[in-house]
């Protein structure tokens, strides 16, 4: 058999897979109109994870569960999309890593917008002008995102997923002499992140300044051939700044979590993930904390993540703490553990475990 008839195979299939696609649209058309009647969240990442689950299971010899996902996210956004229209907000801009992270949840048919700060990103949900607000929580090596979590404390909106993203930062520059450059560009952290390089190639004298996004980063260094930028592959792409050297991360398996924001909740899926914030009454006095985490120990409750922040109160050291527990809301021992503290815990939301 030549190469011109296995194309012809590749296109017959391509056909069928094509009608069926048509088909599973029509009936997401039609689950679509049943949930706006019946006021049920569009986006379900629990059903989604169901469906990942069984293909999975079927033992495919050809795609692994990550080939799995790739091709079924992008459906799933499609058929989202088609059900109802998706905006999503996020902390630009274009190009920046929390973009990245929207566009693999949410895909390429949905509405983004780009917004300068979390704040702003978060108050577009709040206000309706967005469905989803996309914002960073935590980075392995930088730790919590402060703004975010300050903001998850004041706002009634939920987390309703989270996603993990790989970060990888090159370094870019109209420049091919390493030596002429002046200036170096980036986000503030990312310039700790990659303090290795900066050493090794002598940069640790130039000028660095910090700017809103890595991706902003690129752009600036785009402009002049003096300056340089410590920004991702895809923004240095975007604004058309050649790469000089990539993946120039201190560690490389430095990630950041980001969740997603929205006015609604999820339903357990087994494999759920719980986010809180405990304001505990007499916290100054001793055995305040040790009382809350004796609670989740006697309630056989996993805490995977605790950080204290500051009240905000007016008096010097007050701290309030972020809590990530495994388990939903509904589940009988996290309910209790609410039920327990039902002045003092603040319910963030639940939500697949990543």
């Amino acid at each position: 058999m030549n190469l011109q008839n296995f194309r012809r195979e590749i296109d017959s299939i391509d056909d069928e897979i094509l009608g069926l696609l048509e088909k599973r649209m029509e009936i997401v058309k039609r689950i679509g109109k049943a949930k706006l009647q019946s006021n049920t969240p569009i986006y379900r990442p629990e059903r989604e994870k169901e469906i990942i689950d069984r293909l999975h299971s079927k033992g495919s010899l050809s795609l692994n569960r990550a080939a799995i996902e790739a091709i079924y996210s992008e459906i799933f956004a499609v058929s989202r999309n088609l059900e109802s229209p998706e905006r999503v907000a996020y902390l630009g801009p274009l190009g920046s890593y929390t973009h990245q992270a929207a566009e693999s949840r949410f895909g390429a048919m949905c509405e983004y917008f780009s917004h300068n700060t979390i704040t702003q990103a978060v108050k577009s949900v709040e206000n309706q002008c967005a469905s989803y607000a996309v914002i960073p929580i935590e980075n392995s090596q930088n730790g919590v995102v402060g703004e975010t979590l300050d903001l998850l404390r004041s706002t009634e909106l939920k987390i309703v997923a989270e996603i993990y993203i790989p970060i990888h930062h090159c370094f870019a520059s109209q420049t091919q002499k390493i030596q002429e450059i002046e200036v170096i560009y980036s986000k503030d952290i990312a310039f700790g992140q990659c303090s290795n390089f900066l050493s090794e190639h002598s940069l640790d004298h130039i000028q660095r300044i910090p700017v809103d996004s890595t991706a902003r980063a690129a752009q600036l260094a785009k402009e002049n051939p003096k300056c340089a930028a410590i920004c991702s592959p895809i923004a240095a792409k975007l604004y058309s700044t050649p790469i000089l050297f990539e993946n120039i991360e201190n560690n490389s398996d430095n990630k950041t979590r980001f969740i997603v924001i929205s006015n609604f909740k999820n339903q357990p899926c087994g494999k759920d993930k719980t986010s809180l914030f405990a304001i505990l009454a007499n916290d100054d006095k001793p055995g305040a904390i040790h009382r809350l985490l004796y609670d989740v120990k006697d309630l056989n409750i996993n805490m995977t993540f605790f950080q204290s922040r500051p009240k905000r109160t007016g008096n010097d050291f007050d701290y309030c703490f972020f809590i990530d527990i495994d388990g939903h809301i509904d589940d009988a021992n996290v309910s209790e553990l609410f039920r327990r503290y039902p002045n003092e815990l603040k319910w963030l939301g639940s939500y697949l475990k990543m």
